[in-house]
């Protein structure tokens, strides 16, 4: 199978892996910010699917708990409690959060890889699917929530670095506020 979570168009190469903070000293302050921006924006794209295959995950062990336990999930389908289920607290932050843009612009690259990964659980009937399939699927979506996740904080740390480096130029005069409104 192919990479589901490795974007079929770019916004240009992509953004490498997090760069030794030599490399970034090489790049020229342009290319320093544009590489931060990329960053940003990728993690942001990834940010929101995170969260679509989290609430997916949590629609899976809803039913798998609701099949454990009939009395517990009550008698209602799951489908029939989505409100409920997507809308309780959320577990708490293992750091890393940001802000995130309710859509992000760049998303629908990710979005398809993830749609077909989703493609084959059937949302709309899960009682119809067995328990084999029921555990399979949350596996799989839960393996590349953990894949998500491990790209975005990678995302992050570019991101995070590109930020002091720029934060650097402007503190030893390497580079001048001057130079940004002008345009050079």
């Amino acid at each position: 199978m192919a990479d589901p979570l490795k974007p079929s168009a770019p916004r240009s190469e992509g953004v490498p892996a997090v760069p030794s903070p030599e490399a970034v000293r090489a790049l020229d302050l342009a290319t320093v910010r544009t590489l931060r921006r990329e960053a940003q924006l990728e993690e942001s794209d990834l940010s929101y699917l995170r969260r679509l295959l989290q609430g997916r995950i949590d629609i899976l062990r809803a039913e798998s708990a609701r099949r454990r336990d009939p009395a517990a999930g009550g008698p209602a389908p799951v489908m029939e409690q989505l409100s409920e289920i997507l809308s309780e607290t959320p577990a708490p932050a293992r750091g890393g959060a940001r802000h995130v843009t309710v859509h992000p612009p760049g998303t629908s690259r990710y979005r398809q890889r993830i749609e077909r990964v989703l493609a084959d659980v059937e949302w709309s009937d899960l009682p119809a699917l067995d328990d084999a399939g029921l555990l399979a699927a949350l596996d799989r979506l839960t393996g590349y929530e953990h894949e998500v996740s491990a790209r975005r904080q990678e995302l992050q740390r570019v991101a995070d670095q590109c930020g002091a480096e720029i934060a650097r130029r402007y503190r030893e005069g390497e580079a001048r506020v001057d130079d940004l409104l002008s345009g050079r």
